[in-house]
C-alpha cells in the first residue's frame, strides 16, 4: 500500500465523517436524531408510502432502529400505517399532514442544501463524484466483508 493511497483514504473518510457530523448537528438543531431525519426525509418524498423494510434499505438502518423511530412518529401523529393492497402481509408507512407540516421546513432545507451543493459542481464533476463514490463504496464493501487476514 503506497503512502498516497493511505493519505487519500484518510482524507476521503475524514470528509465523509465531516458530512455525517453536519447531518447530525443539523438534525439535533431541529430536535431530532440524525437517523430520524433520514427516515423523515425518505417518507416526506414517498407519495406512495414505504414499507419499513424499504425504509431500512433506503436509510441503511436496522429493522430495530426503524421500528423505534416508527413508534415515536406514530405516537406523535406524524405517520400512519395502511395495509398494502398488493401484499396484505405488509403495511405502508405514510407521512400525515401534521407530519408533513412539522418536518417540511427541515426536510426541504436539507434537500435544497444537498441539491445546491451538487449544482455548484460542473456536470462532469458531478458524474465523476458519483461514479468514484460508488466504486469506492463497492470496493470497501467487498474488502470489509472478506475473510479477515493478518496485516
Amino acid at each position: 500500500m503506497n503512502k498516497e493511497a493511505k493519505k487519500n483514504a484518510y482524507l476521503y473518510c475524514k470528509f465523509r465523517d465531516e458530512q455525517f457530523a453536519l447531518y447530525d448537528a443539523y438534525a439535533k438543531k431541529h430536535g431530532i436524531m440524525m437517523k430520524t431525519l433520514l427516515v423523515v426525509n425518505a417518507l416526506f418524498y414517498a407519495k406512495q408510502g414505504m414499507t419499513q423494510t424499504q425504509l431500512c434499505q433506503r436509510t441503511f438502518q436496522s429493522k430495530q432502529t426503524v421500528n423505534l423511530i416508527m413508534k415515536k412518529l406514530l405516537q406523535d401523529g406524524h405517520v400512519r400505517l395502511e395495509e398494502d393492497v398488493h401484499d396484505h402481509r405488509h403495511k405502508l408507512v405514510y407521512m400525515t399532514s401534521s407530519g408533513r407540516t412539522h418536518y417540511e421546513q427541515v426536510v426541504r432545507h436539507i434537500t435544497w442544501a444537498e441539491d445546491t451543493a451538487m449544482a455548484m459542481l460542473a456536470p462532469e464533476e458531478q458524474r465523476r463524484l458519483i461514479d468514484l463514490s460508488r466504486t469506492f463504496s463497492e470496493n470497501l464493501a467487498k474488502l470489509v466483508w472478506q475473510k479477515e487476514e493478518k496485516e
